[in-house]
């Protein structure tokens, strides 16, 4: 480890342990509190409860009861899952952590008072906030779309109730029918997701509905594990998937969710469903707490604290981080990291350096999965990589059905990580 990076790791700890005695000259226990309980904030509420072994009171604010996942949703809709197996409940958190559970909105964050308020009336104090509220959509991104379209255009990129409402869809298409997706433009929830929703919907269409074609507009060039998708529709689903990416006008897109059409530049075509994924932005509470530049929440990388207060901390898709892909994989692997500093911001206990980690899977085909992934370091500037991986295009059958048995260990576990 160079002089320079020794220098900001220690400083950081040094802040950590420094800030402890002034929280407790308050009086009381110092305050957690938590929004959002995904991949992020689920985890790090657990880990915070959980190694701080009472020191800190931890709130979770969340407003549903049961969290459905959005990775292996894709599965939902390819007959792989059922939604039953992608929902979980914080009933763990509660009884096994003392965490104190809100299942409300947190609609607003007085930075100077340090206070969230609740849909439902009333407001939690905090020493350190955390902020893992997920993804919203950019208003107008894509013409003729917006969420007042979505149960006729579902998005079905937050899991649970948009997600049966596309798979309903799906299965009512008539023999031959039509099923669109606008992807959306980079940088946005889990980089393979719609690519390997596509491959999903195939193996539903192939399986039910033969003749039937997908249409994918994509304002992009190119895509996470482009050659390792294309390869396996070429094996699994040959000529039913068009995929028109920027090049070919595949970014001039306009949706008619009353007539149900899909013009791409300039070319009205109807379909029988179409998957509208728009361009993201952070979670809204990120923007009213005045955490973000306009679209995602810059936070520094050792610890995951906002740029713009030191005193709050954002996790996962809407943080604006570097290198790491937002996914779920990314979302928890940050937590842990933020969860250790904030710790020992409030109790003076040991902060270690930040390391990260993630891999995304994906399923084309029964026991087809393929996957991505990379370990990152905190540097001044930004969450780093420092290597990566990704599978090979051609491999063996078993290869990839060790991939995808692989990708189920690391769902257990990880919902594991999160809720126990």
């Amino acid at each position: 480890m160079d002089m320079k990076r020794r220098a900001f790791l220690g400083a950081v700890a040094a802040s950590a342990t420094l800030a402890a005695p002034m929280v407790r000259a308050m009086g009381g226990k110092p305050r957690v509190v938590v929004v959002g309980g995904g991949s992020g904030g689920a985890t790090a509420a657990r880990y915070i409860a959980k190694d701080s072994k009472g020191e800190i009171d931890v709130t979770l604010i969340e407003p549903t009861r049961t969290y459905y996942t959005c990775y292996f949703s894709n599965l939902y809709l390819g007959g792989f899952k059922e939604m039953d197996d992608l929902g979980h409940t914080y009933g763990g958190l509660a009884a096994n952590h003392g965490i104190n559970v809100v299942h409300d909105w947190a609609v607003g964050v007085d930075r100077d008072a340090k206070t969230v308020a609740l849909a439902g009336g009333g407001s939690v104090p905090y020493d350190k906030l955390i902020l893992s509220p997920g993804i919203d959509f950019v208003d107008g991104a894509v013409a003729g779309w917006s969420t007042a379209s979505q149960n006729k255009m579902p998005h079905a990129y937050k899991a649970g109730s948009q997600t049966e409402l596309l798979k309903a869809q799906l299965e009512a298409m008539p023999q031959g029918g039509t099923y669109a997706m606008v992807a959306p433009p980079n940088p946005y929830r889990c980089p393979p997701g719609p690519y390997e929703r596509v491959s999903m919907v195939a193996h539903y269409l192939k399986n039910n509905n033969p003749t039937a074609k997908i249409i994918v507009a994509d304002p992009k060039p190119k895509f996470s594990k482009m050659a390792l998708f294309q390869e396996g529709w070429n094996n699994h689903y040959a000529g039913m998937i068009d995929w028109i990416g920027d090049d070919f006008g595949g970014g001039n897109v306009e949706v008619n969710p009353d007539e149900m059409t899909l013009s791409i530049d300039g070319e009205v075509m109807n379909v029988d469903v179409c998957n509208v994924i728009p361009a993201m932005k952070a979670g809204r509470i990120a923007e009213l707490a005045g955490v973000t530049d306009g679209n995602w929440a810059p936070v520094n990388a050792v610890d995951m604290s906002s740029k713009a207060d030191p005193d709050i901390h954002v996790l996962g898709d809407a943080s604006q981080q570097g290198d790491m892909p937002k996914s779920g994989f990314s979302a928890n692997s940050q937590a842990k990291v933020c969860a250790n500093a904030v710790r020992g911001a409030l109790t003076g206990s040991r902060v270690f350096p930040a390391k990260f980690s993630n891999t995304c899977w994906s399923l084309i085909s029964t026991n087809d999965g393929v996957k991505v992934g990379a370990t990152y370091e905190a540097t001044e500037e930004k969450i780093a990589k420092v290597d990566g991986f990704i599978s090979q295009t051609g491999e063996s059958a078993d290869v990839r059905e060790a991939t995808y048995q692989e990708s189920e260990g690391w769902y257990s576990g990880i919902v594991a990580d999160m809720f126990a």
